[in-house]
Order: C-alpha cells, then sequence, then structure tokens
C-alpha cells in the first residue's frame, strides 16, 4: 500500500511530520538524543535543532532534558510530546484511509523508484 506522507504545518514553520515524528519516537524507546540521532542516521546538532524548534513551537516542551552526571544526562517525552504523536499518528491514520483508494491508483503513473 502506498501511504501518503504527512506534514503539519502552521504558519510558515512544520509544527510535526514524519522526520520529527520518528525522532520523537526514537527518544523516547533511547532515553536519549545522541542515542536517538545515531539510531537515525543524523548528527547530534541536527536532532538538538530539531527538538530544540519543536520544543520552542509547541505550548510546552516535547522534550525534557534530564540533567548529567556520574551516569550521564538524558532525555524523555514529556506528556504533551506524547498526546502529541497520538494526534499525529490519529490524522496520519485518517489521510490513508481517505485517500487509500486515490493514492493505489495514482501510483501506476509514476515510474518504478530505486
Amino acid at each position: 500500500m502506498h501511504r501518503p506522507r504527512i506534514r503539519l504545518l502552521i504558519g510558515a514553520a512544520v509544527a510535526l511530520g514524519p522526520g520529527k515524528a520518528a525522532l520523537l519516537e526514537a527518544i523516547g524507546r533511547t532515553g536519549s538524543i545522541s542515542a536517538a540521532a545515531r539510531e537515525m542516521g543524523m548528527s547530534y546538532r541536527r536532532a538538538w535543532s530539531l527538538v530544540d524548534r519543536m520544543n520552542a513551537d509547541f505550548i510546552g516542551p516535547l522534550v525534557e532534558k534530564t540533567a548529567g552526571g556520574r551516569g550521564g544526562g538524558g532525555a524523555q517525552l514529556s506528556a504533551l510530546a506524547r498526546d502529541v504523536l497520538q494526534r499525529y499518528h490519529a490524522i496520519e491514520n485518517t489521510a490513508v484511509e481517505s485517500v487509500e483508494a486515490d493514492m493505489e491508483a495514482f501510483a501506476p503513473l509514476l515510474r518504478e523508484q530505486e
């Protein structure tokens, strides 16, 4: 099945899209921005920039850093982030259900991608 990629635009900013959602999910799994970045094959600087932008774009932080120290620091998703991800995935599912037939009809018009 061909799936649309949903990006939620609020004003000029991409509030959330597949990449940011995947980064949040990776942070949730790993408990670390740097580990999430490594898992996704992106630089820590890029991951931190995306987290910083998301934290600024929403009414509260999506990612909360934990203090460093003997065991090192970390990061965790806020309750807001979990709510945002749940709502984002609900929007994705609604979009997929509503355009599934159109996507299947559209796909043969494209050249095969490698």
